[in-house]
């Protein structure tokens, strides 16, 4: 009796016609949480893979740049689970000082009240209960996205362990005499009023003005060039070069400065390009960085000429203006005694603003404290010289080494409220005493701690160790640091990634925090334009998440994250990654419908067909393939192998060479079942960590067991068959040939057409069910007319296509089309056959001309034997 599987029922739970994200994302997420898979023990016998979450600010919300780092990291944590290693992602956030504050303080501003008047201690007070209502919400997003962190391990940078951990290496490096405190030039905002980072400086260019000023008279003038003109009131030098010999009779010399009562030398300094607009160049030292190493070098004065608001503070007429108002003014009070040489308008140049608040920044002369980044910079740089820590891709190497061997003293004080307070105390007679943990900090009168924060980067410096419980040696520093590796954007190697570098090995005895630095690039529009608000092509994630699920979106930032290389992303592709998990979807489900299964053994390979062992020694062959990108954190060509592997070979070619198989039934379909069964299992483990929801359901559905996310990672089984993989590829050739012959002739793909197939001499003798299959091929029957013969690779197929083309149209088409080849072949060949052409032209130019070479005479080879197929009229 002939079984048909497609009308038994389902041997596995019946999986709904269609996948709707929606209904089951949130649910398999706070399973997988409430059954503790992605907890991480510290007493485990396990190897341990860790890797810690850059640290999202507690202000922030998820956005793609988020979702992009989180997906890969994700990826490589669910494959280590399933490996066998105790794996730790390490969730938490950052208190992001600057951020944090300024979303109190626009709070407070609703009600006309500012944070001095609330004062300090309630100011902070706030900003807790703030985060306690508001702040995190990433965290939720982070849920939707199916981030496999471990929950119980959630650490924020200013909560009671981290507060230690920073005090610790404060007073640590301070004893070191590490840290310091100087008076040095800063990025500051006026309107955040504090310092703040390079990083968190934004540059863009601007329309200004570049002013040329005469300063002197007569011999003793000289004309410089400034965007800046009312930091001429500071000035307190003329700087040119010593070899410039159009100054050389003014160095050493004073000249008038123009709108005071000052004089000021001029100084010769090799930092000056003398080939440069006029080759001289004013010093403003409190105003400018460059300026400031030259007056240290020249022991020149330091004159700030604004207040912290950038309000000008100089007496006379200039008083009490803001900085953009005093440039205006001081160039028409110059222009007015005839010192304006040159005036440009506009005038494009780069202009730092505010990141947080887009205000300009102004360089300005501060106190503030220091680290001497130094010795630290070079355990960092030698650290990676000397294969301790690799950096992936290997061609950012020549970055990182650029950076940390050049670094300047890093300004780690914040004057804001929100942070972790600097912990020195000054005493009434000018002393300085650092508090460590533990330690008392000095009372009595005239005794008070320093009001700056620290930068938030000096905390989250920490974030590899200090998570882990530093400075206690706890269970779980010693069985997770270092971590395994580092997966992060290549924009903040110079300032996280440094900065950690630098702390790890200075706080862990010359230990590392991580093996491997692992860069990806930043994501990008579909047209390859950075993403902003400001442009109109910003994209919340959530809503594709909403719209397609989150596997999709995902899936579409896996398949584009090359290694350092920035990602372009647009809707279309998220359709495309949702249409690949609604095809894993129901080519699961339809396999299941029809026998697929895990129970039992696998057949001997002896009692399979061809097709069964050609799949099985495909799977083989990418189970290892796919191992090997993971290793060499290849997610885009991961991705594409899988993405491949599965629609091409497993559900479009496999799934359909054996639909003959399983509708015959009997042992044969038994087997192909087993084999299909083993397929899908280990695809869907293979697909899990990009793609973690669809799998879930499917492999659990599919294998009766509790979970993908602790199931086993797939091992390549060693299977090969040369022979059947020659043998389906034949079979390949064929179907592809008749198909793009179909297609020529316009059949529609349904389209059943009579044929006649002559498979002898080929190994193709026992898949002719599966090619009719295939191909729509019905059989001969009576009044059958080869009104067309195809000979494909040693076979030859005949078609009645009587009655379903018009011959006559088809062969002027066709014979067209191969006029249209043989001009083409005898252009290039025409131009490979001119040696003075092959002399002058460019290697890309003339590999272009073989490769039309090479399509025309197979665009010929084709359509020849197309138009010998046509019927003879």
């Amino acid at each position: 009796m002939t079984e048909n599987p497609q009308q038994q029922p389902a041997s596995n739970p019946e999986l709904p016609t269609q996948y709707v994200p929606a209904e089951v994302e949130g649910k398999l997420y706070e399973r997988w949480v409430d059954r503790g898979y992605f907890e991480a023990d510290a007493k485990s016998e396990k190897p341990p893979f860790a890797v810690v979450i850059p640290p999202p600010n507690v202000t922030g919300s998820l956005h793609l740049g988020h979702a992009f780092e989180h997906t890969l990291i994700d990826a490589v944590t669910r494959r280590k689970r399933m490996q066998g290693y105790e794996t730790l992602w390490q969730p938490g956030m950052d208190h992001a000082g600057i951020a944090t504050q300024n979303v109190v303080e626009r709070e407070l501003a609703k009600d006309g009240k500012s944070r001095h008047d609330l004062g300090r201690e309630a100011f902070v007070e706030r900003v807790w209960r703030w985060k306690a209502e508001s702040g995190g919400q990433i965290s939720g997003q982070m849920r939707r996205l199916g981030d496999g962190v471990d929950w119980s391990r959630e650490r924020f940078t200013m909560d009671e362990g981290l507060s230690q951990a920073v005090q610790t290496i404060f007073k640590k490096l301070y004893d070191d005499e590490l840290i310091y405190r100087a008076e040095r030039i800063i990025n500051w905002c006026p309107r955040c009023l504090t310092a703040i980072s390079d990083i968190e400086v934004d540059y863009q260019d601007d329309d200004g003005e570049l002013v040329s000023l005469k300063y002197g008279d007569g011999e003793d003038s000289l004309v410089v060039a400034t965007t800046r003109a009312e930091t001429m009131l500071g000035d307190t030098a003329v700087a040119v070069h010593p070899d410039d010999a159009r100054y050389a009779h003014l160095v050493g010399r004073r000249i008038k400065l123009p709108l005071t009562d000052r004089t000021i030398p001029v100084v010769a300094d090799e930092h000056v390009d003398p080939e440069f607009g006029t080759g001289a160049v004013k010093v403003t030292p409190a105003h400018d960085p460059n300026d400031f190493e030259i007056g240290r070098r020249h022991d020149l004065p330091n004159i700030t000429v604004m207040d912290e608001r950038a309000v000008i503070t100089v007496p006379g007429p200039f008083q009490g203006l803001d900085r953009m108002e005093a440039r205006s003014a001081i160039v028409a009070a110059l222009r007015a005694e005839g010192r304006i040489v040159a005036e440009k308008r506009p005038y494009s140049h780069s202009v730092g603003h505010c990141s947080r608040c887009k205000t300009t920044i102004e360089p300005r002369l501060s106190m503030q404290w220091w680290v001497k980044v130094g010795p630290l910079a070079q355990a960092a740089g030698d650290a990676v010289r000397d294969g301790r820590v690799a950096i992936h891709p290997k061609e950012m190497e020549p970055r990182y080494f650029a950076w940390v061997d050049n670094l300047r003293d890093w300004c780690i004080s914040r004057q804001l409220w929100w942070g972790h307070r600097i912990p020195v105390w000054y005493g009434p007679d000018g002393e300085m005493v650092c508090v460590g943990p533990g330690e008392e900090p000095p009372t009595g009168e005239g005794w008070t701690q320093d009001t700056d924060v620290l930068d938030t980067w000096f905390s989250s410096g920490l974030w590899p160790f200090s998570t882990l419980g530093w400075p206690e040696r706890t269970e779980s520093l010693e069985k997770f640091y270092p971590n395994s590796v580092l997966i992060t954007g290549y924009d903040i190697l110079f300032f996280w990634v440094a900065r950690m570098m630098m702390f790890g090995l200075y706080a862990m005895d010359g230990t590392p925090p991580f093996h491997t630095i692992a860069l990806h690039g930043m994501v990008r529009d579909e047209f390859g334009k950075k993403m902003s608000k400001s442009f109109g092509n910003a994209v919340n994630p959530l809503d594709w998440m909403d719209t397609y699920g989150s596997d999709a979106v995902r899936f579409t930032l896996a398949r584009g994250a090359n290694p350092g290389v920035d990602v372009p992303i647009g809707e279309s592709w998220v359709q495309g990654s949702r249409n690949f998990a609604n095809k894993v979807w129901n080519a699961t489900r339809f396999a299941m419908m029809n026998g697929a299964t895990v129970e039992g053994p696998l057949p001997d390979p002896a009692d399979m067909s061809a097709t069964d062992r050609w799949i099985l020694s495909r799977l083989g062959a990418v189970v290892a393939e796919v191992d090997a990108y993971y290793e060499d954190y290849q997610f885009a060509k991961l991705s594409d192998a899988l993405f491949h592997f599965a629609w091409d070979e497993v559900f479009d070619w496999y799934v359909e060479l054996s639909k003959t198989v399983f509708f015959a039934g009997g042992e044969p379909a038994k087997v192909s079942g087993r084999v299909l069964g083993e397929v899908l299992d280990t695809t869907l483990r293979l697909l899990h960590p990009v793609i973690p929801f669809v799998t879930e359901t499917l492999w659990t559905t599919l294998t009766g067991k509790e979970s993908v996310v602790v199931a086993e990672w797939p091992a390549d089984s060693g299977f090969r068959d040369a022979a059947a993989e020659r043998e389906i590829g034949h079979l390949q050739q064929v179907v592809t040939e008749v198909r793009r012959f179909r297609a020529d002739q316009g059949l529609q793909d349904g389209q059943k057409v009579p044929a006649r197939l002559d498979l002898s001499g080929t190994p193709l003798a026992a898949h002719e069910a599966a090619v009719r299959q295939v191909l729509r091929l019905q059989p001969e029957g009576e009044g059958f007319q080869a009104t067309a013969t195809l000979p494909v690779a040693g076979a030859t197929v005949a078609l009645d296509l009587s009655g379903t083309i018009d011959v006559e149209a088809e062969r002027k088409r066709l014979t067209k089309d191969l006029g249209a080849a043989e001009k083409e072949k005898a252009q290039a060949l025409a131009k490979l056959g001119n040696e003075a052409f092959l002399a002058k032209a460019p290697d890309n130019v003339v590999d272009k001309i073989r490769g039309r070479l090479t399509k025309a005479e197979a665009d010929i080879e084709r359509l020849t034997a197309q138009v010998a197929a046509l019927p003879q009229g």
